[in-house]
């Protein structure tokens, strides 16, 4: 269908835009889009809420509400004021807020105006750190959204590794941006083994310098150069404020594997350009890659001197250092014991029913 976007305006060209659904928000984002398109309105800011406090408008001050529509995911308004259109798009409790105007000062004037203490601030909890979570969304493109994780400090989980894993990573933990020579951070080892563990408590332990962003679909963000550059240049909450950035990429076997078939080279190209190539000049990036290969298996260019500010193999506990953590021998057996089948005999499973990589459960996807 088309919406005609020329009522009730000064004559001026005639602009016809296309809506793929007859869905009543996409016909609001069609007649948003108008006014900026003929030109009425050239100047255009936005804004994303990740947390809208409870009763927020998203609205400035006189607005005047033209349309209004709510389906499953999604709640769209429409709003004109004297010289300016904006649409606000709400998604459970996070928004995209876009104004359009006659100047870029009034667009950012009623910006401003509709965002100003929108958001809500998370209580601060000693025990919780602030992670971002990126992901290719099919209608907002490369998006990103915060969470409070619980991660515990390095002292209460320093018992979880082996003797030395767990010195290794107390040296990762004490890392400051002085100290940072290479841009890779590498973990590897079996599954269960507590990677993803250490990394939370690494976001705890560098949450005064550094912003930790977990990559949710790590293969689409090196396959598309558009994604990677959004999250490689874009400003965020860490790099506007001169923080580095720890991007997480995890479970990259096929990436990062020696025989790499010829896409996922041309992935591992990107990946190794935002460490140390032109990609990542003059940006505060580091990137944090798990796997569970073998490093026999990993590709020589990840893993030559100088490209990895750490690379450390995390394997299981010994048999001595599981009983002492578990506090019984029953279930340990003479190799040891993984911190997932340690959590699993806690809990009173036998460890022949603990799957290769959980899934499900409390503590499911904490160990990997």
């Amino acid at each position: 269908m088309c919406a005609d976007t020329s009522a009730d305006r000064p004559p001026s060209p005639l602009v016809r835009l296309n809506v793929d659904s007859d869905a009543p928000a996409d016909v609001i984002d069609a007649l948003f889009l108008g006014p900026f398109t003929r030109g009425d309105q050239p100047y255009a800011r936005g804004h994303s809420v990740e947390r809208v406090r409870s009763g927020a408008s998203l609205l400035p001050p006189e607005a005047r509400v033209v349309r209004s529509a709510r389906d499953d995911d999604r709640r769209v308004l429409l709003a004109e004021g004297e010289g300016w259109s904006l649409l606000a798009a709400r998604w459970n409790r996070s928004a995209d807020v876009t104004v359009t105007a006659v100047s870029d000062e009034l667009a950012r004037t009623v910006l401003e105006q509709a965002v100003e203490g929108a958001e809500d601030d998370p209580e601060p909890q000693p025990e919780h750190v602030t992670m971002g979570f990126w992901y290719l969304s099919p209608r907002r493109g490369p998006h990103r959204t915060t969470r409070q994780i619980s991660a515990g400090t390095w002292d209460e989980v320093r018992a979880n590794y082996t003797a030395p894993v767990a010195d290794a990573m107390g040296r990762l933990m004490k890392v400051t941006p002085d100290d940072i020579a290479g841009r890779l951070l590498l973990l590897h080892g079996p599954p269960g083994t507590g990677k993803t563990s250490a990394l939370r408590t690494l976001a705890r332990s560098w949450r005064d310098w550094c912003q930790v962003d977990c990559v949710l679909d790590p293969e689409r963000l090196l396959n598309d150069v558009g994604y990677l550059m959004d999250i490689a240049i874009g400003e965020d909450d860490g790099s506007a404020k001169g923080r580095w950035r720890l991007l997480l990429l995890e479970d990259c076997d096929e990436l990062i594997r020696g025989e790499a078939r010829h896409a996922a080279g041309q992935a591992l190209s990107r990946l190794l350009n935002l460490t140390d190539g032109l990609l990542g000049q003059g940006r505060n990036v580091l990137v944090g890659v798990t796997t569970n290969e073998d490093l026999e298996r990993l590709h020589p260019a990840v893993v030559r001197p100088g490209r990895c500010l750490a690379r450390i193999e995390v394997g299981p506990l010994t048999r001595t250092e599981a009983v002492g953590w578990l506090g019984r021998e029953e279930g340990v057996g003479r190799s040891g014991a993984t911190l997932a089948e340690l959590f699993a005999l806690r809990r009173g499973v036998g460890p022949a029913s603990v799957p290769a990589q959980p899934h499900e459960g409390a503590d499911a996807g904490l160990y990997l």
